[in-house]
């Protein structure tokens, strides 16, 4: 295509309403994100409701302050994308609509993303040379996936969670030992000052035993009866050890799926995406086991791992490039499922 296509992506799938302008799928010109992370910390995490008010407040805001900084208007447009599932079915509609009045009122194509597609894609910016195939770890407050990327747009789900999500984990177990919300960040942080193999915690074992499944239920289970037996003995708690040791074996099950994957699939690429992909546990965990097999990891700049509009601006442009142009009824869809159209 001769033509440079610049799409402006809307996204608001959970608590950050965020709106880009990105070129061929590969360049930002924008990326503007109104984070609700303060409002939603008292709560000890996100309130749907209120998520969904906050977004219509700063969604008009937002999108023009993403055309301001790009130095574009609404006519150099080529298409409207937005996340439309899976998340908050509240904070995906406020997006959404949006985004079908927009498209609608500039004549504009619309361009429906998956969010999780939309984390896989944060790569391709951080990275403008990498291309199809390689294995993709997703891991977010919502999602744990193990990915092969066969092309754009063309994903195998060889992994995912059968109950929690890791982030989600992350965020009961700091809500546990006191630390607060986010949980993630929080206990990356603690860790470091931890012992990991003070607390041999357990980790999920399937019955099928070539699965790339995770499970971390069982693993919350584990921390919350550990904190519980230390209270009971009124024994001291070590929420450093605990954090740690906590971290370690998430890590590791992460880290060892992943790498069975590109076993599996024969390629030496991982792309790592979503929220936890900023955890310094598991960056440096993956770049060594990945150098000990002459495997490249690739980590997206830690604002691109975060909920935001570039991602999804560049997973459109592929979209877009497809023809694959979604309807102005297009409804969103909380519980999307990775490859649904």
């Amino acid at each position: 295509m001769d033509k440079d296509i610049k799409i402006l992506a809307i996204e608001s799938s959970c608590d950050e309403t965020s709106a880009a302008v990105v070129v061929n799928g590969r360049k930002v010109l924008s990326n503007i994100i109104a984070s609700q992370i303060d409002i939603h910390t008292k709560f000890g995490g996100v309130v749907p409701e209120v998520a969904s008010r906050k977004h219509v407040e700063a969604i008009a805001v937002v999108v023009q302050e993403a055309l301001d900084k790009a130095g574009v208007t609404l006519q150099d447009i080529d298409a409207v994308g937005v996340t439309y599932g899976p998340g908050l079915v509240g904070a995906l509609l406020v997006g959404l609509q949006y985004a079908k009045g927009l498209a609608y009122a500039i004549g504009k194509p619309l361009i429906g993303v998956n969010h999780i597609e939309g984390h896989i894609s944060a790569n391709f910016i951080q990275y403008e040379d990498l291309k199809p195939p390689f294995v993709c770890l997703v891991v977010s407050g919502g999602h744990t996936f193990v990915v092969y990327m066969k092309d754009y747009g063309d994903f195998e789900v060889m992994g995912q969670t059968r109950d929690d999500a890791a982030g989600e984990a992350y965020d009961k177990v700091a809500r546990a030992i006191g630390l607060g919300y986010p949980g993630g960040p929080k206990i990356d942080k603690i860790s470091k000052e931890g012992n990991p193999d003070a607390i041999k915690f357990p980790r999920a074992r399937f019955q099928d035993g070539e699965s790339l499944d995770f499970s971390f239920s069982g693993l919350k289970s584990a921390v919350l009866n550990y904190l519980n037996q230390m209270e009971m003995k009124k024994q001291e708690i070590n929420r450093a050890d605990v954090a740690a040791s906590f971290q370690k074996a998430v890590v590791s099950f992460l880290v060892d799926n992943a790498m069975k994957a590109c076993k599996l699939k024969d390629v030496d690429k991982i792309a790592v995406a979503g929220g936890v992909a900023a955890n310094t546990c598991l960056r440096d965990t993956l770049i060594k086991e990945g150098n000990s097999k002459n495997i490249k990891v690739l980590f997206p700049e830690f604002i691109l791992c975060t909920d935001n509009a570039a991602m999804i601006g560049s997973a459109a442009y592929f979209e877009y490039i497809k023809g694959n142009v979604a309807p102005l009824n297009l409804n969103a869809v909380p519980n999307l499922k990775l490859g649904e159209r």
